[in-house]
């Protein structure tokens, strides 16, 4: 680092403390060098958000201070990032749906043109799509664009702020494959121009295929920085969190018995009676593990709801063991041994009560855990502590409340609780979501054990490499209809990724 040519960033020594002394970032310190592509990884919990969120003013740090180009400064406010040329895009974007994409670029500026603001908006716009291939129409509304357009939509609201510096929370979450090449490909012509790009990812492949360098984040620590090229995947899994990560087991063939679980033709209404699901079907056996792949908001969510009995299918039928179960209520189609991970981790809990009782919120009422007209409490606590053992879920203690968990041990007290009655059918909705990578491996190892035992599980997930590393079978949705359906050993990413942009292909098993 010279005078001539201060790093981009510098934090030093950051710390964050909470109230209840939770300290967020322990005395944080490192350089992002300007016209670099820089990483930042960890755990759950390990800080990262909390660092970035620091560097756009949205906290402000209990200690220490941050360098920008060379010069100290203090950064009390998103507005004042900003002024400082740095653009941030968030996991969740921060976009108005009813407004264009001109009338979002522009909203909140102070150096708006009074006449045409439009106009001139619109204009700037095209300048930046052409220069980095942000191709998006600045007439369009927001809510007819896809994710991956979405972004670039806040990407060029940062651009048109005049940020050389962009921050970008989990940026490839959302996003088809192909998508992603293109943020990459946008990304890596920003950096050539000078630009610095920081950003969050739990992708170890994102991570080594864009990222000049990494910073390494355990517990609120800083554990290391080096270039990319210095580390694999393996290197960074274990410098995460602390220890050696063994891989999931090579899969083998699966032994499929029996079909569990028969759609046929289903079709179903979304919140706002708009059609989410138009004549989905397929089927899922014994000992079979199938994987429904997608970008968020192509049916997925209203898939889950209704096989599990909270939404009502306005045609079709489901069937579960030669059972029509359509439309039956939550309980019935529990009780036929349907185990559900929602999608929402609060629906799956309640905050209230502790982990015993919300082990037992499905069974309660059955014996050996009532009697009549009384609960019995030993037989509750004891099965907690073993299913506390079992699933290691911390803290230790039966009575401890699920709202103080953290989110991948409130993740284990759903799994003990629906793996506990042994079911036949599994229906899991993004269960690694928001997890590290530890947690996510521990999930999947469950799910292969499960699996192994005979249960037929139905995995839907947005991460295009989990259902390809732990599914048997792929099927993928699209404006709420299967584009197709593939075995895994067949599967190839470009096509599954054409699959979830909604372009067909004369491979796909349309169907199912």
């Amino acid at each position: 680092m010279t005078q001539t040519n201060p790093a981009a960033i510098v934090f030093e020594s950051i710390t964050k403390r909470f109230p209840l002394d939770v300290v967020a970032n322990d005395h944080i310190s490192f350089a992002v060098e300007r016209g670099t592509i820089h990483a930042l990884l960890g755990e759950n919990g390990a800080g990262k958000t909390t660092l970035l969120n620091i560097l756009y003013g949205i906290y402000q740090p209990t200690e220490g201070s941050i360098r920008i180009h060379g010069k100290r400064v203090r950064i009390s406010s998103p507005q004042q990032a900003i002024s400082l040329g740095i653009g941030m895009v968030h996991q969740l974007f921060k976009l108005v749906d009813t407004h264009t994409v001109a009338e979002n670029v522009i909203l909140g500026l102070k150096t708006v043109p009074f006449a045409f603001p439009l106009a001139a908006a619109e204009k700037k716009i095209k300048v930046f799509s052409e220069n980095y291939g942000l191709k998006v129409d600045p007439r369009a509304k927001i809510w007819q664009l896809s994710a991956g357009q979405q972004q670039r939509v806040e990407i060029l609201k940062a651009l048109f702020r005049g940020a050389d510096i962009l921050v970008l929370d989990e940026p490839t979450s959302v996003l088809t494959p192909a998508e992603t090449d293109e943020l990459f490909s946008v990304l890596n012509l920003m950096k050539d121009e000078g630009k610095t790009i920081v950003f969050i990812s739990h992708k170890l492949d994102d991570v080594v295929s864009i990222a000049d360098r990494v910073t390494i984040l355990r517990r609120g620590r800083m554990i290391e920085t080096c270039d990319i090229a210095q580390l694999d995947k393996r290197d960074l899994a274990e410098k995460m969190v602390g220890r050696q990560v063994a891989p999931l087991p090579e899969k083998t063939p699966p032994q499929v018995g029996k079909t569990v679980l028969e759609v046929k033709a289903l079709s179903v209404l979304n919140d706002k009676g708009v059609p989410a699901l138009k004549g989905v079907s397929f089927d899922l056996a014994e000992g079979e593990i199938l994987g429904v792949a997608g970008v968020s908001g192509n049916g997925q969510r209203e898939l889950a709801e209704t096989l599990t009995g909270l939404r009502k299918a306005a045609a079709g039928k489901v069937i579960i063991g030669g059972d029509e179960v359509t439309n039956r209520s939550p309980r019935t189609i529990s009780q036929l041994g349907v185990a559900h991970i929602p999608e929402d981790r609060a629906m799956g809990l309640v905050d209230s009560m502790n982990i015993a009782e919300n082990l037992r919120l499905k069974d309660y009422l059955l014996p050996p855990f009532a009697a009549p007209f009384i609960m019995n409490g030993k037989t509750i606590e004891q099965h907690a502590q073993q299913a506390i053992s079992k699933y290691n879920i911390l803290p230790a203690d039966p009575h401890a409340r699920v709202q103080l968990l953290s989110g991948g041990n409130r993740q284990r007290v759903v799994l003990a609780r629906e793996f506990s009655s042994r079911p036949r059918l599994i229906i899991a909705a993004h269960p690694t979501a928001g997890l590290d990578i530890a947690g996510a491996q521990y999930i999947h190892e469950l799910f292969i054990e499960e699996q192994t035992r005979g249960a037929a599980i139905l995995l839907i997930s947005e991460d295009l490499e989990e259902i390809m590393s732990v599914s048997d079978r792929i099927l993928v949705m699209f404006d709420g209809q299967v584009m197709g359906s593939v075995a895994c050993e067949e599967a190839e990413r470009t096509a599954l990724g054409l699959w979830m942009a909604g372009i067909s292909s004369d491979k796909a098993e349309v169907g199912a």
